[in-house]
C-alpha cells in the first residue's frame, strides 16, 4: 500500500491516519515477501541487556498438530468472512470466545470486495475440542467493529484482545500496513458486540516501540504490556510497563519498567526486557501461576514462546521453545506450516494443553486462521 499523509486527533478516532515516516510495505507482497525472507536465514545475535546474562540456548523443538481451520470460505464464508486473518482470540464475560480479525474480504479472494478490519467472529462454545465460529458480529455479514473507511490504504489491524471483569478491551494499530501512525484502544461493555473509544498513542513513542502492544491480565489489579514496533523489517527492543486495571484507557497510568543508577525499576525509561530483533506477531498472558509469551520470530521464520514466574522475570536467561517451523505450500505436516504468522494462545490454554491460532497467507485463496495444539513445551 502506499497513502498520503494525514493527521488524526486524539478527539477524531476516526479519521484516516498517514504514514509515521517508517518504510511501507505493498498489501500484494507485504506479509507474505517478509515472512519469505526469514526462511534460512540465520539467527540473530543480541547482545544481553544491562544487567542481564546472555541469552540461553534456545530449548529443542516441540511438536504440535493442526485442530483445525478457524475461518475460510466453509467456515466463515456464511459471515461474508471468507477471506481473513489474525483471529485474536477472547474470552467474552458470557463465556462465548470472540476472534478479532485483521483485513477481511468477500469474494474470490484477497482483495476482494467489502474490506472491512478489525471484523470479530464468535464461537459460542470455548472449548479447545470444539472451537467452531457459529456467529460474528453484524449477524450474516461480519461488520467492521470501528470506523475505517480504508482511505488512501489505511487500516485497522488488532495486536491484542483481552477481558477484564465484565469488560473487554481492544487495541488496534492505525495506518497503512507497517506504518502505523498512531494506535488506539476501545473497550466493550456487550461482549463485543459495540466498541467505544478510549485513547491513542502517537506511532513514533519510544522510537516507534509502543506501536504493538500485548496485555497480560494479572490478579494483582495490574495489567502488564509488552511492546515492540509493528514492521517486521525493523529490528526493535520489548518494552515492558504496567497499568492498573481500573486505569488502563489513561495513556499517563501506563509506567514503564527499565534499567537506571545500576537497578531496574518501575518508572524508569523503559529498557529492553530481552534482545532486540525483528518482531512479528506477540502474544502475553497470565496462565497457571506464571506468565506465557509467544511471537512469531523472523529471524530464524518460527513461532516461539517462553514461560516464566514473573512480568519482570529474566527473559535473557529463559529458554525460548519453537512451536511452530515454517514450511512450503504442500508440506505442511505436525508442526510445520506454509507462511504463518500470528500466533495467538487460546483461553484456555495450560502448558500441557497449548493451543494457538495461526494465520496463514500464501496466496489470495489462502488466507486464514487455524487452531494448533502444541505438545512437548516446559513450563
Amino acid at each position: 500500500m502506499s497513502a498520503s499523509p494525514s493527521s488524526s486527533s486524539p478527539s477524531d478516532p476516526s479519521g484516516s491516519p498517514g504514514s509515521s515516516g517508517a518504510p511501507g510495505v505493498s498489501r500484494g507482497t507485504s506479509r507474505r515477501t517478509v515472512l519469505a525472507a526469514g526462511l534460512g536465514l540465520a539467527a540473530a545475535t543480541a547482545g544481553p541487556a544491562v544487567g542481564a546474562p546472555r541469552a540461553v540456548a534456545a530449548a529443542p523443538a516441540v511438536t504440535g498438530s493442526k485442530v483445525r481451520n478457524l475461518t475460510g470460505p466453509a467456515e466463515t464464508g456464511g459471515f461474508a468472512a471468507p477471506w481473513t486473518d489474525l483471529g485474536i482470540p477472547a474470552r467474552c464475560p458470557d463465556g462465548s470466545m470472540l476472534f478479532v480479525c485483521g483485513d477481511t474480504f468477500d469474494g474470490a479472494g484477497v482483495g476482494g470486495p467489502d474490506w472491512r478490519a478489525p471484523v470479530a467472529l464468535r464461537a459460542s462454545s470455548p472449548s479447545l475440542d470444539a472451537l467452531v465460529v457459529d456467529g460474528s458480529v453484524g449477524g450474516s455479514h461480519a461488520v467492521g467493529l470501528v470506523p475505517e473507511g480504508h482511505e488512501n490504504n489505511t487500516t485497522a489491524i488488532p495486536s491484542d484482545v483481552f477481558t477484564v471483569g465484565g469488560t473487554m478491551y481492544m487495541h488496534l494499530m492505525r495506518g497503512v500496513l507497517y506504518r502505523t501512525h498512531h494506535s488506539d484502544f476501545w473497550r466493550s461493555d456487550d461482549n463485543g458486540e459495540t466498541w467505544q473509544y478510549l485513547c491513542q498513542w502517537p506511532g513514533d513513542l519510544y522510537g516507534g516501540q509502543f506501536q504493538q502492544k500485548t496485555y497480560a491480565v494479572a490478579d494483582d489489579g495490574y495489567c502488564y504490556v509488552l511492546s515492540s514496533v509493528f514492521n517486521r523489517e525493523i529490528a526493535s527492543d520489548l518494552l515492558l510497563h504496567r497499568v492498573r486495571q481500573d486505569r488502563l484507557g489513561d495513556p499517563a497510568a501506563y509506567e514503564p519498567w527499565g534499567y537506571a543508577n545500576g537497578a531496574w525499576a518501575w518508572g524508569n525509561y523503559p529498557t529492553s526486557v530481552t534482545g532486540r530483533r525483528r518482531w512479528g506477531e506477540i502474544c502475553f498472558r497470565a496462565m497457571g501461576g506464571g506468565y506465557a509469551l509467544t511471537w512469531l520470530n523472523m529471524d530464524v521464520l518460527s513461532m516461539r514462546a517462553q514461560f516464566f514466574a514473573l512480568p519482570t522475570s529474566d527473559l535473557f536467561a529463559t529458554p525460548e521453545q519453537t512451536m511452530i517451523v515454517p514450511t512450503t505450500p504442500g508440506h505442511e505436516t505436525g508442526n510445520a506450516v506454509a507462511s504463518p504468522y500470528g500466533g495467538f494462545i487460546v483461553p484456555g490454554s495450560t502448558s500441557d494443553d497449548f493451543h494457538i491460532a495461526v494465520s496463514q497467507w500464501y496466496d489470495n485463496q489462502n488466507y486464514r486462521v487455524m487452531q494448533y495444539r502444541i505438545d512437548g513445551l516446559s513450563a
